[in-house]
């Protein structure tokens, strides 16, 4: 008997607002590359993008944004992600400098009630597979890095991290140190176990 196992995959979120959604396309598949060599093979590695009002959100274990300025959200859009956060799905947001008054702004059109948190060092996602920090990979404020979050039922559905640019280190393009790069791998290989586990 064959039996056959769906992979699981995640995509970028294509954004309206004028943010360039679709930077360095080659960061998912890479950091799913890492996870199936590293972890076990469960991902889809191709690249995908999908718009926040398609059903197709939720065929994806986690949803991704990453860009530089503007993001804004239709009406439809919040409706769709609050239904898709709420329901166990998992959003990542990676601030590539520029990007931080605007999300705040939208994630607080989708969750109203809640408040962007920083998230403690002890919490799981820092130490799910890797013991890892929240490294800091391209200097673009003065200052520590930091992960935000929001919680939902405690748990945590969307993770957002600020002056650390974690998805620019899954790419060479940048030449970053091979030490730099191995600790935003890391940390990503943390941050998909989590969104499939769920915890």
């Amino acid at each position: 008997m064959i039996i056959l196992i769906s992979l699981l995959k995640i995509a970028r979120v294509e954004y309206g607002g004028g943010g360039d959604w679709y930077n360095d396309p080659e960061i998912l598949p890479n950091i799913t590359k890492e996870f199936n060599s590293r972890v076990s093979p469960i991902f889809d590695t191709n690249a995908y993008s999908v718009r926040l009002s398609s059903p197709e959100i939720y065929e994806y274990v986690m949803l991704f944004i990453t860009g530089h300025d503007g993001i804004r959200f239709s009406d439809e859009e919040i409706k769709n992600l609050r239904k898709y956060l709420e329901n166990g799905g998992f959003l990542y947001v990676d601030d590539d400098y520029g990007l931080d008054s605007a999300f705040r702004r939208e994630i607080k059109r989708v969750f109203p009630e809640y408040e962007l948190v920083e998230i403690p060092p002890d919490h799981p996602i820092f130490h799910i597979f890797y013991d890892i920090p929240l490294p800091k990979v391209h200097e673009h404020y003065p200052g520590t890095p930091k992960a935000y979050g929001i919680f939902i039922r405690g748990r945590l559905a969307v993770l957002y991290t600020w002056n650390s640019n974690v998805s620019d280190g899954w790419t060479d393009r940048y030449g970053d140190p091979p030490d730099v790069r191995e600790k935003a791998i890391r940390m990503g290989i943390n941050i998909l176990y989590y969104a499939v586990m769920g915890i």
